[in-house]
C-alpha cells in the first residue's frame, strides 16, 4: 500500500483516515511471511459455530487472547466438534478485519493439541454416560434371527458401505439394506448420525436391526461416534444397534451403548444378515423335525381317538341300555296298573251281571214263594194238557222238593 504524504512545517507526519491507517496495517501484515501461514497453539473460548457454517472462537493462553474465524469450507472438514476449554493447535494467516479494526486468526485447520486433551473429554462424557445406565449389560438385546429389512447408518461413498452391501448380499440377498447417508466426521457429523438413527424408525419398510458406523480412522476421525448425541440416539433407539465404528482396535462411547459390537463394518454383516444356505439347510431340518413330530402326534392322536371312540360306544350302549331299562320299568308299572285297573272294571262289571243274573234267577223267584213244577222225566210244567190224573210229578220249592200226583187238574 502506498501512502502519499502531505507535507507540513517542522517536518509534520502525514494524517490518515481511520480507513487508510487500517488498510496500512492490513497491507503490513498481510505481506509478512510468518504471518502467513502461522501455527497457534491455545485454549478454545466464546466457541460459536454460527448457522452459516461458520466458526468463531477465541484463542487465549496465560498472557493474551486471539480472535479466530474459521469459515465454512474448512469448517465442514474438521475431524471433531470444538469445544470451550479444549487445547487445540490452530493454523492459518493472521488478517485485519476491517469493519472493526481488529486482527484475527483466519484458520484453516484445527487440531487437537495432542490426544491427551481428547482422552480426557472421552473419559468424562464416559463416566457421566455410564453413570446414566446407558451402558448397563440389561439393556442389550439380542439380535433378530430373520430381519426383514436392516438399517445402516454410514457414509454412502465410503468403504464401509460397500462392505456391507458385499457381504449382506453374499450372505442373503433376499434381506433388503435401507441406507441413511451421513457425515461420518466433521462438525455436523454428530446431529447426522444422530438423526439418521431416529429417521430409521421411521423407514416405510419395518426395519429390524441396525448397523451404525464407519471405516477406521484416528481418534479425531471417529471422534463423531464418541459425542454425546449420537451415544444418547443409540441408547434411546427401539430397533437393535450393532456398532461398526473402525477397525479392531477402535472403541468409541457408540460401541458401550450399541446392543452388539462389531469389530468391523463386514463383521456388522456377518452378524445383522443370516447365511442363506445355512438357514436353509437348518429350516429343512426344523422342517423334517415338525413332520416327524406331526406324524407321531397324528399317530397318537388317531389311537387316542379311537380309544375314545370305543370307550363312548360302550358308554353309549351303557347308557342306552339303562335308559331303556328305565322305560321297561316304567310300561311295567303302567301295565301293572292298567291290569288292576281293567280288573277292577271287570270285577265291578261281574258284579252287575252277578246282580241282574241273581235278579233273573229262577231260585231267586222261587226264594219269593214260587213253585216249580215238573214232570218226573224233568220236563217243566207250563200247561195242565202236560200231565194226566194220577201222573207223579215235581214241585220245587225255594227250600226243598215236593212228590205230588196229580188228582185234579184245571185247564
Amino acid at each position: 500500500m502506498t501512502l502519499d504524504l502531505m507535507p507540513g512545517m517542522g517536518g509534520a507526519r502525514a494524517v490518515l483516515t481511520v480507513s487508510e491507517l487500517t488498510g496500512y496495517i492490513q497491507a503490513v501484515l498481510e505481506s509478512d511471511d510468518l504471518l502467513a501461514a502461522v501455527q497457534v497453539r491455545g485454549e478454545l473460548s466464546n466457541f460459536k459455530h454460527h448457522s452459516s457454517g461458520h466458526m468463531y472462537f477465541t484463542l487465549k493462553d496465560g498472557g493474551a487472547t486471539l480472535r479466530c474465524v474459521m469459515f465454512r469450507r474448512h469448517a465442514d472438514q474438521l475431524r471433531f466438534r470444538p469445544a470451550d476449554g479444549m487445547r487445540v493447535l490452530a493454523t492459518g494467516r493472521v488478517g485485519v478485519y476491517v469493519r472493526d479494526g481488529q486482527y484475527q486468526l483466519y484458520a484453516d485447520y484445527l487440531q487437537a493439541d495432542g490426544t491427551g486433551e481428547l482422552y480426557a473429554a472421552l473419559e468424562r462424557l464416559k463416566k457421566q454416560l455410564q453413570a446414566e445406565g446407558l451402558f448397563a449389560p440389561e439393556r442389550k438385546r439380542p439380535l433378530p434371527y430373520l430381519p426383514r429389512a436392516v438399517g445402516v447408518v454410514t457414509s454412502g461413498s465410503g468403504a464401509a458401505w460397500r462392505d456391507i452391501i458385499h457381504v449382506a448380499q453374499r450372505r442373503h440377498p433376499g434381506v433388503p439394506l435401507i441406507l441413511v447417508p451421513v457425515a461420518v466426521q466433521g462438525v455436523n457429523a454428530a446431529q447426522e448420525i444422530s438423526a439418521g438413527i431416529r429417521l430409521l424408525h421411521r423407514a416405510p419398510v419395518p426395519v429390524d436391526v441396525m448397523i451404525v458406523g464407519r471405516g477406521g480412522g484416528s481418534l479425531e476421525e471417529l471422534w463423531a461416534f464418541n459425542e454425546e448425541p449420537v451415544v444418547r440416539a443409540i441408547a434411546a433407539s427401539e430397533i437393535p444397534v450393532i456398532s461398526a465404528v473402525g477397525h479392531e482396535t477402535d472403541f468409541t462411547l457408540a460401541d458401550l451403548a450399541a446392543d452388539v459390537r462389531a469389530a468391523t463394518p463386514s463383521a456388522a454383516a456377518e452378524l445383522a444378515v443370516p447365511e442363506y444356505a445355512v438357514e436353509m439347510s437348518r429350516l429343512q431340518e426344523m422342517a423334517g423335525s415338525m413332520r416327524r413330530a406331526l406324524v407321531k402326534w397324528w399317530e397318537s392322536r388317531r389311537e387316542r381317538l379311537h380309544r375314545l371312540g370305543m370307550e363312548l360306544v360302550a358308554q353309549r350302549l351303557v347308557r342306552w341300555w339303562e335308559q331303556e331299562g328305565q322305560f321297561l320299568d316304567q310300561m311295567t308299572r303302567r301295565l301293572q296298573a292298567a291290569m288292576l285297573n281293567k280288573c277292577a272294571t271287570l270285577r265291578t262289571q261281574q258284579e252287575a251281571l252277578a246282580g241282574c243274573l241273581q235278579a233273573l234267577s229262577p231260585l231267586a223267584v222261587l226264594a219269593r214263594g214260587y213253585s216249580l213244577s215238573r214232570r218226573w222225566d224233568g220236563t217243566v210244567i207250563r200247561r195242565a194238557q202236560q200231565v194226566s190224573i194220577g201222573e207223579r210229578i215235581k214241585i220245587i220249592l225255594g227250600q226243598g222238593e215236593l212228590a205230588c200226583v196229580v188228582q185234579v187238574k184245571e185247564e
